[in-house]
């Protein structure tokens, strides 16, 4: 690998990190299109939750990995909710940059192989 393609890579890395530890904490906590169109024709009551009408909302069911370690868009145990958003944002970088890194090294040795 080039020097200049490994200083773009780590660059890109770092601005991917801190978009996820950081800005992260400044996303907005109002319902996105799928859920606001979800919604659309229930009631609520003065805490949000569900109390009548005919909407997709009301089939909602909770998910199966809501125990895991990085549900809900943080990280069971640390209690500051900027911190916990900022590491699973990180988490979630981290493994996926691991994860396409693997896949190019597989295909590049596979390349190398059959060349």
């Amino acid at each position: 690998m080039s020097r200049k393609l490994g200083w773009f890579l780590a660059g890109g890395l770092l601005v991917a990190l801190l978009l996820a530890g950081v800005v992260s904490n400044f996303a907005s906590g109002s319902p996105d299109g799928l859920d606001s169109a979800a919604r659309e024709g229930c009631t609520f009551d003065a805490a949000g939750e569900i109390t009548g009408g005919h909407c997709m909302a009301r089939q909602e069911q909770a998910h199966q990995l809501r125990d895991s370690p990085l549900a809900d868009y943080g990280i069971r145990g640390i209690d500051n909710p900027y911190l916990s958003t900022g590491l699973a944002g990180a988490t979630g970088v981290l493994v996926t940059f691991g994860i396409g890194a693997g896949a190019f090294w597989l295909v590049r040795r596979r390349e190398q192989k059959a060349g």
